[in-house]
């Protein structure tokens, strides 16, 4: 299945644009999207190639042009000759994300390696170049569920609610040329009293640190106004531009106790969807620009206010989109872990069990290593997403899925961004910890149960998930849901119904945050507000906007206003 935006694919020039929005030179740049070689095989360089491969969609992704998955047992190599660098005193190859494990040679020469599948790396190939073109080489191995490391929603047996599993290159790759000394990233921290932002500067220079105050115009940003603050940074020789965008995040209490969101130190309503970030025809891939668009502002003109990224972390335009866009961002950690257990990833969606996370063998994280290499990957994700103003909340554990030491990990990304809120589980197994007390709820009628001692804010982080079938725009013969509707009619009154009964009288007593499950369909997954190929809207616009109209009413209990 394609959407529209496959169908337009230009298979030489796809995602032609700059992948950086936040740290951007006018130096040259070369964006290496498009035709590879490529070839299955083992870990030594192919003597032949089995075909070409359309760069980034992985060869699982039909905008790929290649139909095969990768088993964990093989190796996928690219290849990419005849490159041109551009000119500069150092020269840079990034690759936004490669699943999983990957090594780089350039003319032969081993440049690198790196091992995350959601994150981006770089590599200074300077001295690995040659006169005339250049010829690049990849080698890339992907365990998906059979190890440890980071999958999210991949497996390989496939179906419910796990999704095809994807390996190698994934997002764009490109060349920049860059000064001796450079800015290698920057962290941009508002301050919206002072209207000021403060700029640290890592860069090429052993990594030093430079902290620069810079004062602005002081108008905040918000949903409706979601003004950013371009700005430029000079290091000797190099020159980045960047943006920011003056916001600030907090909590208060409303008249009857309960604890709310705010924004700009304005009591602020949640109400988001849960986005998986999948497409059937570039699966983990946008197919290009407008369509990440399109998804975010098709929910915000339904009314929503907030986006859940759902255990992936997106090409950074789409976050870029949600800052100028104005759509709130709670973002998840990429779980990993050993292949999950009924008794903490199934079993408490039917029954309240209370079982501590530092019981590594039952949470499926029996492997210290790769424990600490999901510490390091929240580290390097707060580190990647930390300037992006839509950015509102971290979750680092979802549903039990390789959960371990979640106090521990929601205390560490506090210190690593205290500016945001922490919810340190998303659904079950709560352990007390973090700044949001998460609930999800499809199996029975969602009840907010206030505790006297609880500190933290309510938040209903998934719910809803009703399925409906649309003929000729699904990828699956199966179907899953938390309940099958026949008609769009059923849908729509089943949808309106749950939130007037349920869901309204839960944010009047004190829920600060919902999040209904979800935006499109995904596989088997029927239970999208759009269809896979996002030609459908279930539920009519005017009926949503109505029905979250009604939401943003119930936070308006006496002596409060959202």
């Amino acid at each position: 299945m394609l959407t529209r935006w496959g169908r337009d694919l230009d298979p030489d020039h796809p995602l032609p644009e700059h992948p950086r929005p936040q740290l951007v030179r006018d130096t040259p740049w070369l964006n290496l999207n498009g035709r590879w070689q490529y070839a299955f095989g083992t870990d030594t360089l192919p003597r032949e190639w089995d075909g070409e491969i359309v760069v980034p969609f992985s060869p699982e992704a039909p905008l790929s042009g290649v139909g095969r998955q990768l088993q964990p047992d093989e190796w996928l190599w690219y290849r990419r000759t005849g490159v041109t660098a551009p000119a500069g005193d150092r020269v840079l190859l990034h690759f936004g994300a490669v699943d999983q494990s990957c090594t780089v040679w350039v003319n032969g020469t081993e440049v690198g390696s790196h091992t995350g599948g959601y994150l981006p790396f770089t590599l200074d190939i300077t001295e690995a170049l040659t006169p005339g073109t250049q010829a690049i080489e990849l080698r890339v191995r992907d365990l998906s569920e059979t190890g440890p490391h980071a999958r999210g929603k991949q497996r390989l047996d496939a179906g419910r609610i796990w999704y095809t599993a994807q390996s190698g290159i994934w997002q764009t790759v490109w060349l920049e040329a860059v000064p001796e000394e450079y800015v290698a990233s920057l962290d941009v921290v508002p301050d919206l009293g002072a209207g000021t932002f403060t700029v640290t500067l890592t860069t090429s220079r052993g990594n030093t640190r430079t902290d620069v105050v810079a004062p602005v115009d002081p108008r905040p940003w918000t949903p409706e106004d979601p003004v950013l603050h371009d700005f430029e940074i000079a290091y000797g020789d190099d020159r980045v531009r960047s943006y920011g965008a003056l916001r600030e995040l907090g909590t208060t209490t409303d008249e009857r106790g309960g604890r709310r969101f705010t924004l700009n130190g304005r009591p602020f309503a949640h109400l988001g969807v849960l986005d998986q970030g999948y497409w059937p025809d570039g699966l983990l891939t946008p197919p290009s620009d407008a369509a990440m668009v399109h998804d975010i502002s098709t929910m915000k003109e339904l009314g929503f206010t907030m986006l859940r990224k759902h255990v992936k972390i997106e090409p950074l335009r789409w976050y870029h989109h949600c800052d100028r866009l104005g759509m709130l961002v709670w973002q998840d950690m990429v779980n990993g872990g050993g292949r999950y257990r009924h008794l903490v990833a199934d079993l408490p969606a039917r029954r309240p069990v209370r079982i501590p996370d530092r019981l590594y063998g039952v949470y499926f994280r029996d492997d210290a290593a790769a424990r600490a290499e999901f510490r390091e990957e929240v580290r390097r994700t707060v580190a990647l997403l930390g300037s992006s103003p839509c950015v509102v909340a971290w979750t680092p554990f979802n549903e039990g899925w390789g959960q371990f030491d979640a106090n521990e990990i929601a205390a560490e990304v506090k210190v690593l961004d205290p500016t945001r809120p922490v919810n340190h589980v998303s659904g079950w197994i709560d352990q007390g910890g973090g700044d949001v007390k998460s609930y999800h709820s499809y199996l029975r009628p969602f009840r907010l149960k206030r505790r006297r001692r609880e500190r933290r804010v309510h938040a209903l982080t998934e719910y809803g998930g009703y399925s409906l079938r649309s003929e000729g725009h699904d990828r699956s013969d199966e179907e899953f849901g938390y309940r099958h509707m026949e008609t769009p009619a059923e849908l729509e009154r089943a949808f309106t119904a749950l939130h007037l009964e349920q869901i309204g009288p839960a944010i009047a007593a004190g829920l600060s945050a919902t999040v209904y499950t979800q935006l499109a369909d995904v596989e088997d997954e029927l239970n999208g507000f759009l269809t896979a190929d996002r030609e459908v809207l279930k539920i009519p616009a005017d009926n949503v906007r109505a029905v979250l109209d009604a939401m943003r009413l119930a936070f308006r209990s006496p002596g409060f206003t959202s």
